[in-house]
């Protein structure tokens, strides 16, 4: 059984990976270039499963699962070459959820 890794794990492993190669990180514009490819590759997976425009038979289907691990290895890259810590990022934005949200949507609970 694969143990399951933290964050800090994955931002190290694509690290290791990405600087194997002299290019190393791409500059920030390109990487969010590339991100940006990568959240309409997702979006025309999720139209095509979900939507009303379906692919053609010439177009390849991928999976959604593959889509959203080609965005979060762009995502992480990016952070990565900004020297952004994930888990502080992630710890940070859900505070922040949690405590200015705290009110807005109708808790499973009360139903």
């Amino acid at each position: 059984m694969e143990q399951v890794k933290t964050m800090k794990e994955i931002q190290e492993e694509v690290h290791t990976y990405i600087s194997g190669f002299e290019e190393g990180y791409f500059p920030p514009m390109e990487l969010i270039a590339r991100l940006t490819e990568e959240l309409g590759e997702l979006s025309r997976e999720v139209q095509h499963v979900y939507g009303m425009k379906k692919k053609k038979e010439s177009e390849e289907v991928r999976s959604l699962e593959e889509e959203t691990g080609d965005l979060l290895f762009v995502l992480i890259s990016f952070a990565n070459s900004q020297g952004i810590d994930l888990e502080t990022a992630l710890s940070t934005v859900l505070k922040k959820f949690k405590e200015r949200d705290a009110d807005r949507w109708t808790r499973k609970d009360e139903i």
